[in-house]
């Protein structure tokens, strides 16, 4: 079945740096669209990233344009966020998510739009 583990989270001061990783099985990793989401307490989760695995491709949220870098390993079936100069509103859970119905991700899509996730990994920056 298909499976999405994160690993990598932590606590960090701001201005910090921490990378995450997504291990991915049980689905055709090469064609698909990946992401990172995350959520705060008492908000909505909203999208980080997105990349696809054809192509490459990626798209990011305004708040972490120019800090955030999403990657992928199709080989190893991995998929990362690399976070730098991490700030406080960056706290919150992360989470891994593929939609595999696509191969490519046309944009910075909605959660409701991928179909399997992994449990999530804590990120917490202090000021």
């Amino acid at each position: 079945q298909v499976q999405l583990v994160e690993s990598g989270g932590g606590s960090v001061p701001a201005g910090g740096s921490l990378r995450l990783s997504c291990a991915a099985s049980g689905f055709s990793f090469s064609y698909n669209c990946m992401g990172w989401f995350r959520q705060a307490p008492g908000k909505e989760r909203e999208g980080v990233a997105v990349i696809s695995t054809l192509t490459g491709g990626t798209y990011y949220a305004d708040s972490v344009k120019g800090r955030f870098t999403i990657s992928r390993d199709n080989a190893e079936k991995m998929v990362y966020l690399q976070m730098n100069s991490l700030k406080p509103e960056d706290t919150a859970m992360y989470y891994c998510a593929a939609d595999i119905r696509r191969s490519l991700c046309g944009g910075l899509r909605k959660a409701s739009g991928f179909t399997y996730w992994g449990q999530g990994t804590q990120v917490t920056v202090s000021s």
